[in-house]
């Protein structure tokens, strides 16, 4: 406890009552739900008896090696996890309550979108679909059901919203699947509507730690109170100012609800940052400032002025990525040894601004990569192979039996299918199921049986041997002969025109078995490597939460490469130089519509606020905020004035200006005149 100052070590011994640590940017958070779980442990509360919430895999498994680096073994019993997998462990052990058989289906989001579809008649286009999907997951987010959604629909569209969630649940029902709303809203229907159960996960439960407590909608805040129940024994550590996830239900309402329904509540406040230097937290509290404040604070950090935060102005985007590349180059020649491509960040608002920006990298050869991108699991090949793992793990999951019976291809066409899929209908059992009824001879002829028992009697067998693989190098061995049984390397090269990208989709496929094989051997890499150790797993219980895992990068090594990325991937990282480009009106802030109700603008206005809050809030040494004259905007070009934003830094005018490409120069001709002193 020695390293932690008297705000972080009162957060840590604040065990006796419900604990809300407010936690400024980069004032060490991490450091104090470790250290607190340690105290715990310390104190007497057995490690099993604690979970440390977190809201991505990568977060849980930073979190998960520094507890194991603080208190070694023990480490291994904490429940440290996302608000998901923690959602999916209640329904694993106890969704019989609510009907879910213990290998229920996760479905991801294509899944989800093709089931809409389906309900609706299969008639609407896809961008129909991804609306429901959206409207449905805020209804979900809210803590409504069909029926209580129809009971508070107001107009026709509401009622037709609700009327195809209705459809949907009786899908999903069928399916024995759910998706990754139902992850939340379930467990917490399981917690509120059975005592025994409710009980159980409070007694087994003594402490509960809540990460990025700011971003829980209301569902996750119902959920976790009925995890702590009336004791409360609870430390939600979050940042009002960094709540900037509104558009997906996240609501500054829980931070003003805890006080109420804890009325013992003890409000901590960490304002020492030790990311940033005292230039650049002026400005972040400065832009904050006029934000109305459920618990005022103030960042200050020890490291030092540093360098004036710059406004850089360009004519237009290409223009603004040429300085950005000219800075990030100039920043590089002015030290020895340079700062490594890994140390500069280039962050935006939305996705289109990267365009121009990785144009201008691609042509000064500096590598780089785009945050927030193609996640590997969306990638056809690594979905594919999905289907089949979830199809061993629950046969009654009829979108992941429709991919895997046609990846590859094996002779059963769509008439075939549809003709199960009415006779499953009719039976109301699921497509595996009819595969193997007495009387579907009377609906299919003898050919197309013989194709889908041979079909279902393949997974059964794969199944089989999947729970009984434990280990990574069993696992390893069943993959490869399982990947020649279905010949998939010989589907992908007859799918793709080219060798080369036929080949670049198979090593996907061998780079993603190894890595399933390494979690069946329970090596579990974090995000800068380090791999630690747990038990292993049969090869069954990978594939069944492999849903969960939406990115594999939490065991990929950091590269050596600038990072491109919106504002709203780059929450909870940080780089020694950052570039904040197209800082607008219209941009950062999003363009504010004027028909809106005053009291809605004012909230999304803060919202934005709280968005440039973060981007500042990234750099550690030195930041630049770049903004352009005018930016394309569909095939013209509109006229551009700086954000709001950028007047509320109160930057000194003279200290904040500054060309990229005339200090380049400079530096050049300083190293011209060096070496040509030092030529004999």
């Amino acid at each position: 406890m020695s390293g932690l100052n008297l705000a972080q070590l009162q957060a840590v011994h604040a065990t006796q009552a419900p604990c809300l640590v407010l936690a400024g940017a980069g004032s060490g958070k991490t450091r104090v739900i470790t250290h607190k779980i340690a105290h715990l442990i310390q104190n007497g509360l057995a490690p099993d008896r604690i979970a440390a919430i977190t809201f991505t895999n990568k977060a849980a498994a930073e979190m998960r090696e520094r507890a194991g680096g603080l208190i070694g073994k023990p480490a291994r019993q904490v429940l440290i996890c996302t608000f998901h997998a923690l959602g999916v462990r209640l329904l694993r052990e106890d969704g019989a309550a609510l009907g879910l058989k213990p290998h229920f289906s996760i479905l991801d989001t294509g899944d989800v979108t093709a089931i809409l579809k389906d309900c609706a008649g299969g008639t609407t286009d896809l961008a129909t679909a991804r609306q429901w999907q959206w409207g449905i997951s805020a209804l979900k987010n809210a803590g409504l059901d069909a029926r209580q959604a129809m009971a508070q629909a107001q107009d026709e569209p509401a009622r037709q919203l609700a009327a195809l969630l209705l459809r949907y649940e009786e899908r999903l029902a069928a399916y024995q699947s759910v998706d990754f709303d139902d992850l939340i809203g379930l467990p917490m229907r399981l917690l509120q509507g059975h005592a025994e159960v409710r009980a159980k996960w409070q007694r087994q439960l003594g402490h509960v730690l809540v990460d990025e407590y700011q971003d829980t909608n209301a569902t996750q805040y119902e959920l976790l109170k009925l995890l702590v129940g009336g004791d409360g024994l609870f430390t939600a550590v979050g940042d009002d100012d960094q709540s900037i996830y509104g558009w997906r239900g996240a609501t500054l309402e829980n931070l003003k609800r805890l006080p109420q329904d804890f009325p013992r509540l003890k409000v901590i406040k960490l304002e020492q940052n030790y990311r940033s230097t005292s230039a650049i937290l002026r400005a972040a509290n400065h832009v904050i400032a006029p934000n109305p404040k459920l618990y005022p604070k103030t960042l200050f950090s020890e490291l030092g002025e540093g360098e004036p935060v710059r406004v850089q102005q360009s004519d237009h985007e290409e223009h603004e990525a040429e300085r950005a590349v000219a800075r990030i180059q100039s920043l590089r020649a002015a030290s020895n040894p340079p700062p490594a491509w890994k140390d500069f960040a280039v962050l935006y608002r939305a996705n289109h601004q990267a365009k121009p920006l990785e144009k201008a990298l691609r042509k000064a050869s500096i590598p780089y990569k785009v945050s927030g991108g193609t996640s590997f699991f969306d990638r056809a090949e690594i979905r594919d192979l999905c289907a089949w793992f979830r199809l061993w793990a629950n046969q009654d999951d009829d979108p992941a039996f429709l991919r895997a019976i046609g990846t590859p291809r094996r002779g059963i066409g769509h008439t075939t299918l549809a003709k199960l899929g009415e006779f499953a209908s009719q039976r109301k059992e699921s497509l595996f199921a009819s595969l193997f009824s007495p009387t579907l001879a009377a609906a299919l002829p003898r050919k197309a049986i013989d194709g889908l028992t041979e079909f279902g009697r393949a997974v059964n067998d794969q199944e089989y041997r999947a729970r009984h693989t434990l280990g990574a190098q069993a696992a390893r061995g069943f993959l490869a002969d399982w990947l020649q049984e279905i010949a998939y390397e010989r589907h992908l090269i007859d799918a793709e025109d080219s060798d080369k990208v036929a080949q670049a989709r198979w090593s996907n496929v061998l780079e993603f078995c190894d890595w399933m094989a390494q979690r069946a051997g329970g090596q579990i890499a974090d995000a800068a490597g380090t791999t630690t150790a747990s038990e292993e797993r049969s090869l069954l219980d990978v594939a069944r939460n492999i849903a969960l895992l939406s990115t594999i990068s939490e065991r990929e090594q950091e590269q050596d490469m600038v990072t491109l990325s919106t504002l709203h991937a780059a929450k909870g990282l940080e780089w020694p130089h950052v570039i904040l480009a197209g800082v607008t009106e219209g941009m950062l802030p999003f363009r504010l519509d004027d028909s809106e109700a005053q009291e809605e603008r004012q909230t999304r206005l803060e919202e934005e606020r709280r968005l440039m809050y973060v981007g500042i809030t990234r750099a550690r040494r030195t930041l630049v905020v770049s903004w352009t004259k005018k930016r394309k905007k569909g095939r013209e070009m509109v006229a551009c004035q700086p954000s709001r934003f950028i007047a509320e830094m109160q930057l000194d005018a003279a200290a904040s200006r500054e060309d990229p490409r005339e200090k380049l120069r400079q530096l050049r001709a300083e190293f011209a005149r060096k070496a040509a002193q030092a030529a004999p």
